[in-house]
């Protein structure tokens, strides 16, 4: 598994010009699953992700988890950050469809670290999509 981890103030991700998912400020995760990932690599991932402690605290610090913050988190498939480029110039990837369903089982860690964390939240009375 690979995930590239990216701090955002905003981020959206549109298919044919329609916003398919969209956060404010949180992390927007490139999520790249093999074949040999499982469910407990998936949700050690999706934990190890929300847990880092990369937001400042009130010193500046980097001190605090999307967790704590309560920041939005946008996972992108990105099944090329496994590809291959040893022979050629056209990165070999496995087929895509192959691929989905693994990127479902790791959007289901997140939403389960989601629903864990919502009787723990406090909402601000600002709206987040």
């Amino acid at each position: 598994m690979r995930a590239v981890v990216q701090r955002v103030r905003e981020a959206a991700v549109s298919v044919g010009g329609i916003t398919v998912g969209a956060i404010g400020e949180g992390l927007l995760v490139l999520c790249g699953i093999t074949a040999s990932d499982g469910d407990a690599d998936r949700d050690w991932l999706a934990h190890k992700i929300v847990s880092l402690r990369i937001f400042n605290d009130k010193n500046g610090v980097m001190n605090r988890s999307l967790a704590e913050v309560g920041g939005g988190l946008l996972a992108v498939s990105q099944f090329t950050l496994f590809a291959s480029t040893r022979k050629g110039a056209r990165p070999s990837t496995a087929p895509p469809h192959r691929q989905r369903s693994r990127h479902r089982c790791l959007h289901l860690s997140f939403r389960r670290w989601s629903a864990s964390r919502a009787d723990q939240s406090q909402p601000d009375g600002s709206a987040r999509t």
